[in-house]
């Protein structure tokens, strides 16, 4: 997959950086395994050397991962929910929009919510590996642990049930788990201090009204050849 622009083309490989509107793909490898099991299609809002913002249209194809008789993860007990067999699914995203942010070499990205009427809800990180970029997207590993971030700057921890499951199976060792509590910290610390993208004004931004939903390619679990994250 190219990525797609109005009027260009640009594949993010070797430096080069996704025109506005660009349709990419932001990807998911399982943990352990090194498959793909989320894929969502976004549009590029912004790509520069310090920034890659993303917008997931109300609505988008994508794919998910759902356990064999296709009973969705998060409704299996914990103690099994990593080691039950799973398989993948496409479906649409359901809700409003999200919009995604990520810095190079940064262990999270921090993505916006809004309920209907664009009525801002809050931020969430997600902690992951930092993002690899190839020609058609950016590929991470979820790291379980995320902390939500709201309007008024509290924030708060989510799934360190899930954190405390992967670790206790095998999904990671206790030196992967102590680096993911050393990112989950720097980004409490950015928040507290109400640094970017907190206090960046993103809350503000709405997607361009020309903007097309983009299509979920028939190859979008392919391996690419990587580039610089």
């Amino acid at each position: 997959m190219t990525a797609e622009t109005t009027g260009s083309r640009e594949t993010g490989a070797d430096g080069a950086r996704w025109a506005p509107g660009s349709h990419i793909l932001w990807r998911y490898r399982d943990n352990g395994g090194g498959h793909v099991h989320i894929c969502r299609p976004v549009t590029v809002v912004r790509d520069t050397d310090d920034l890659l913002a993303v917008w997931m249209a109300p609505g988008t194809e994508c794919v998910k991962p759902v356990l064999a008789d296709g009973t969705p993860v998060h409704e299996e007990p914990l103690a099994t929910r990593y080691t039950a067999p799973r398989t993948t699914v496409r479906t649409r995203w359901a809700g409003t929009g999200v919009l995604k942010l990520a810095r190079p070499d940064e262990p999270w990205s921090v993505w916006l919510f809004w309920e209907r009427g664009w009525r801002f809800r809050s931020w969430y990180v997600n902690l992951e590996e930092p993002r690899t970029r190839w020609a058609g997207g950016v590929d991470s590993e979820d790291h379980f642990l995320d902390i939500s971030v709201y309007p008024d700057r509290t924030w708060l921890w989510r799934d360190e049930d899930e954190f405390a499951q992967a670790q206790r199976i095998g999904l990671m060792d206790p030196a992967q788990a102590r680096r993911v509590r050393e990112a989950g910290q720097a980004a409490v610390d950015v928040i507290r201090a109400w640094g970017r993208p907190f206090a960046d004004g993103w809350e503000d931004w709405r997607p361009d009204p020309r903007w097309t939903v983009p299509e979920l390619p028939g190859d979008w679990d392919r391996t690419p050849a990587r580039t610089a994250p």
